[in-house]
């Protein structure tokens, strides 16, 4: 496994997450939110519309049946990856913060603060810490760059799992500090998995 290009992708997840979390907390995440969520017109539009997609859980099924069928020595790496991710997302919406009003629900949008939705995407209104899309896309991201053989699949990687978060903020689904919560969230995921993996490894070995 390329460690080497984890390290350097969980670094670059943990300090965007960071920075996420911490503007929002100094700014406001409402304000944040406001910030980052200008319409950028029709061609924006529609990449976020579909790009989206690159968060959804739906990705773990493929993912997932690949290792059964081809990589089983690294199916602890994977299923660990799927639990843990569902069982940190969904006790952020469930327990921590349960039914937490997303965007269009939290702030009244006016002619001097308008929110920007996109024909044809349903806007959800509650359960919205952590992003669970963030999440998903930043736990490929990281895993891609354990287990490819790339060594600048980091810069693609997160070039991409970073429009998928944003676009949760574009198409007002989600404020910045869910998505940085959804990063932080990925990072602790992959890096639980990966000691999970060595654990099946030693043994093994053993």
């Amino acid at each position: 496994m390329n460690i080497s290009a984890f390290k350097t992708g969980a670094t670059l997840s943990i300090a965007t997450g960071i920075i996420l979390l911490l503007f929002s907390f100094l700014g406001g995440k409402e304000d944040l939110f406001l910030l980052l969520n200008h319409n950028l017109g029709s061609t924006a539009d529609f990449f976020f519309q579909y790009f989206t997609h690159a968060g959804d859980g739906i990705f773990w099924v493929p993912v997932g049946l690949y290792f059964i069928f081809f990589k089983r020595k690294l199916l602890p790496l994977i299923l660990s990856a799927i639990v843990l991710s569902t069982l940190l997302v969904q006790t952020g919406k469930k327990i921590i913060y349960p039914n937490e009003a997303r965007p269009t629900a939290a702030i009244e949008s006016t002619t001097h603060s308008p929110i920007h939705t996109v024909k044809g995407v349903t806007v959800h209104s509650n359960n919205s810490f952590p992003s669970g899309h963030t999440t998903t896309a930043f736990s490929l991201f990281l895993l891609g760059c354990l287990l490819l053989p790339y060594t600048y699949f980091w810069l693609i990687g997160f070039t991409a799992a970073l429009l998928a978060g944003y676009s949760r903020v574009y198409l007002a689904q989600h404020f910045p500090l869910d998505v940085g919560a959804g990063i932080i969230c990925a990072v602790i995921t992959v890096y639980l998995s990966l000691q999970i993996q060595k654990l099946f490894n030693k043994r093994g070995e053993a």
